[in-house]
């Protein structure tokens, strides 16, 4: 039986043989008493307040599901993560620039994922999913920044965000940060040089979208950035820094804009929590953190959906609480406008780590237990655009 009560006992089982009865108790209870504990007992020590609707599975918070979704107890993680990689940048030394060497993908018939170069031959690379079943007329645009380590083909296998743009007809953008930018390929948001417009990388990510829009179908005021750890930084520095170019950002185990100017303070935010530098002009966005995060500390998801919400009077707090098909816990706080649109999503997922949540296991840094991030981003970017 795939109930969402079988699937809570038997994350519950889980959390038994994991030497964690105390949290098997308090699911079960929860279960019995048809409401989450995760919504009255928040396991990170913090409050929410507001309306609370109960979900008692994720796909009815989702659009029409094109496809089934799998789910794995387990997270794939590959490589050092933001911490290690921060010591490395201290420690000094840059390897030169490799190259972006595409992995084979299987295409449904007519699509393509093309490699592409902005800039020129010393330009950065990219790669871009054009989907077969292209509708007719400009499709929405997807910039997905990667995080440490990782690579746009190791990026797109985990999220499966390219399966989605087939199934919604998008374009989906990879640009890939060289060892020559930084040594684990990180982007490097916690310098003031990379945190601007016109400047650095942000002009380097612009760039490409620039192209893009030059190139292909992409709809002008349908443009998202999304990223993942170092990534989710960027986007929300690249949802910050150009309003005029992305209508919403999705930030998943990132930091706020301004959380960091150097590697000591980045280490002091990725282990404590900061509150970054609101600016004006942010775009609407969608957060997610796992609230076991031992890398990045999930009050930095906080930090950026109050960036989001600064400007906005006139929202009403939305709580919804459910379990993933994995079995994991979670809690989404929604800001809705009086139109009844989404501004800010905030999703909390217990037990999670420096993950995608909802990835899949073909690429690394994915918790496949976890609610699907990749589509929930794409639901909340298709309720904007740009004037």
């Amino acid at each position: 039986m795939n109930t969402p009560f079988a699937r809570g006992m038997a994350r519950a089982t889980e959390l038994t043989r994991s030497g964690k009865p105390h949290e098997a108790t308090e699911l079960i209870r929860a279960l019995l008493q048809s409401r989450p504990a995760a919504c009255d007992r928040p396991t990170d020590g913090h409050g929410i307040e507001g309306a609370v609707t109960r979900l008692t599975d994720d796909t009815t918070a989702t659009p029409t599901d094109p496809a089934p979704r799998t789910a794995a107890p387990s997270v794939r993680k590959v490589g050092r993560g933001l911490g290690e990689t921060l010591r490395g940048i201290a420690a000094g030394g840059m390897p030169g620039r490799g190259a972006l060497t595409p992995a084979p993908v299987d295409l449904p018939q007519g699509a393509q994922f093309l490699s592409l170069t902005h800039g020129g031959a010393a330009g950065r690379q990219y790669r871009l999913y054009v989907p077969g079943n292209a509708p007719a007329g400009a499709m929405p645009l997807i910039v997905m920044l990667h995080g440490c380590t990782q690579s746009p083909e190791d990026f797109a296998a985990g999220t499966g965000m390219n399966a989605l743009a087939e199934a919604f007809g998008c374009l989906i953008a990879w640009p890939a940060q060289p060892q020559g930018a930084n040594a684990q390929k990180c982007w490097n948001w916690f310098r003031p040089e990379d945190q601007e417009q016109g400047r650095g990388e942000p002009a380097l990510i612009a760039g490409i979208v620039g192209d893009i829009l030059r190139d292909y179908p992409a709809d002008p005021a349908r443009v998202y950035v999304a990223g993942l750890s170092a990534g989710g930084a960027a986007a929300a520095i690249m949802g910050t820094a150009y309003p005029g170019i992305f209508a919403a950002m999705g930030v998943h185990s990132g930091l706020p804009v301004g959380g960091a100017r150097d590697v000591s303070s980045a280490f002091a935010a990725m282990r404590n929590g900061a509150t970054g530098t609101a600016r004006s002009g942010s775009v609407p966005a969608i957060v997610f953190h796992g609230l076991a995060d031992s890398t990045v500390h999930p009050g930095n998801g906080k930090a950026v959906v109050a960036h989001a919400l600064q400007a906005r009077g006139d929202l009403k707090e939305v709580r919804v609480c459910g379990i993933s098909n994995g079995g994991r816990r979670y809690r989404q706080t929604r800001h809705d406008d009086p139109s009844g649109r989404s501004i800010a999503e905030h999703w909390e997922v217990d037990g999670a780590g420096h993950a995608w949540s909802g990835g899949r296991a073909a690429g690394s840094y994915t918790d496949p237990a976890g609610p699907d991030a990749s589509r929930e981003m794409l639901r909340f970017f298709l309720q904007h655009r740009r004037a």
